[in-house]
């Protein structure tokens, strides 16, 4: 049954703003090549220029759908799910990650960690942007940094956030889709010269899937 939108109720997380969801293979980090549900929320102001889904900026241009329609489509199709952006903590996961394990779900986050923790994750992908840097405790939750990597500078920002994550966790690096033959090879470079890294890419585009 469709609820109606009620900007109460998005302010308490139990609606969101739902750009799209979908079913797939992770293509990116330490779970590249699994089998995943991808719940891709609206709204983001973290403003990089690179983005390859500007679209979801704008939370206004997503309908709020209640929590328990996403958490019934999601269960038809995977125990995995992945909950991405835009930027998801610009909202109160609670809600919505609690019914997903009320489901017996793995819930993983994609993050830049630029608002407060909410939710209980099984995995927390932290890929921290320099225009707004993570906030709160979210260095010592991270399971995965992941940063992308523009140009050479990135990799002295790579350095300084993977200086303030928890120990044991996975350091990634990752070229931008646009710029990849250009930063590739420094990558592999880098990673070669500082095996503590480790190269990320995003195979699901190689893979010509969502």
């Amino acid at each position: 049954m469709k609820v109606k939108a009620d900007p109460k109720l998005v302010q308490k997380g139990l609606m969101l703003p739902l750009m799209e969801a979908f079913y797939t293979i992770q293509g990116e980090g330490y779970h590249k090549g699994t089998a995943a549900y991808f719940i891709r929320v609206g709204g983001c102001d973290v403003g990089c220029h690179w983005c390859d889904v500007k679209e979801s900026w704008d939370a206004e241009t997503h309908p709020p759908t209640a929590i328990g329609e996403i958490v019934e489509e999601a269960a038809r199709h995977s125990d995995t799910i992945v909950v991405t952006g835009g930027e998801p903590l610009t909202w109160d996961m609670g809600p919505l990650t609690e019914a997903l394990k009320e489901k017996g779900m793995k819930i993983h986050i994609e993050t830049s960690g630029a608002y407060p923790m909410t939710g209980h994750w099984d995995w927390v992908c932290l890929s921290p942007k320099k225009n707004k840097l993570p906030v709160g405790d979210i260095y010592g939750r991270a399971d995965e940094l992941k940063v992308i990597v523009y140009n050479r500078h990135d990799l002295k920002f790579a350095e300084e956030q993977a200086a303030r994550v928890r120990p044991g966790c996975l350091l990634y690096l990752q070229p931008e889709w646009s710029v990849r033959e250009k930063v590739t090879p420094f990558i592999v470079d880098y990673v070669m010269a500082h095996p503590k890294w480790r190269v990320s890419l995003q195979t699901h585009k190689y893979l010509n899937i969502p």
